[in-house]
């Protein structure tokens, strides 16, 4: 049971960063337009990993997406196996992108050598990430769903399609044992060995004169 739900976990939270990541940036976009600014409060705010070709983000979405292969074979082994997934609980998808957000936020401040960092609190990047966050779980929740129904019905086709000839020469082979030939009927004359012989009518006996 273990394994099913880390196989699930593994399909679905790699899904979540994603997600919140993207969430991320666009809070960052929308709340500064202008690149020069944004460039700014992306410094000022130990956002600096998103900047440039030397960004971090890349290859954070690389590792992801290696993550969700796995996960999605992981899925697909244990569809064939018949040991289907247990599903991730739709409130992880909302709880923990707010979660890993305002952690994420919290540190990157922090880091960033911010004497107070829990007043990301009141910055505008930081309530837009929030709203921003919540239509991102929900695209994120339906992909999940479908990736992992996909995943299970795909090992159960291969399943279905490895066990159909093996069923069938069983059943055959059943068939030839439990019908066993019917001996032939043996005749003796004009009368079946299996049904009584016919009887004969007594003649009437001649009457003298």
């Amino acid at each position: 049971m273990r394994s099913r739900r880390v196989a699930a976990w593994l399909l679905s939270f790699p899904l979540m960063v994603a997600g919140s990541q993207v969430a991320h940036v666009l809070a960052y976009a929308w709340v500064y337009p202008s690149a020069h600014v944004r460039l700014g409060a992306l410094l000022s705010t130990g956002h600096g990993y998103m900047i440039g070709a030397h960004a971090y983000l890349p290859i954070l979405l690389g590792v992801l997406l290696g993550a969700e292969l796995v996960g999605a074979g992981w899925v697909f082994a244990g569809s064939v196996r018949r040991s289907l997934q247990r599903p991730v609980p739709a409130w992880a998808f909302a709880l923990l992108p707010l979660a890993g957000f305002s952690l994420q936020e919290l540190l990157e401040r922090w880091l960033a050598g911010d004497p107070s960092p829990w007043l990301m609190a009141l910055a505008p990047t930081f309530r837009v990430g929030l709203l921003l966050q919540l239509p991102f779980a929900l695209a994120v929740y339906l992909l999940a769903r479908l990736l992992l129904r996909a995943a299970t019905e795909a090992g159960r086709e291969l399943q279905t399609a490895v066990e159909r000839p093996r069923s069938f020469g069983l059943s055959l082979h059943w068939v030839g044992r439990a019908a066993p030939a019917r001996p032939p009927t043996v005749i003796h004359g004009e009368h079946s060995g299996r049904s009584p012989p016919r009887l004969l009518a007594p003649q009437p006996l001649a009457s003298s004169h």
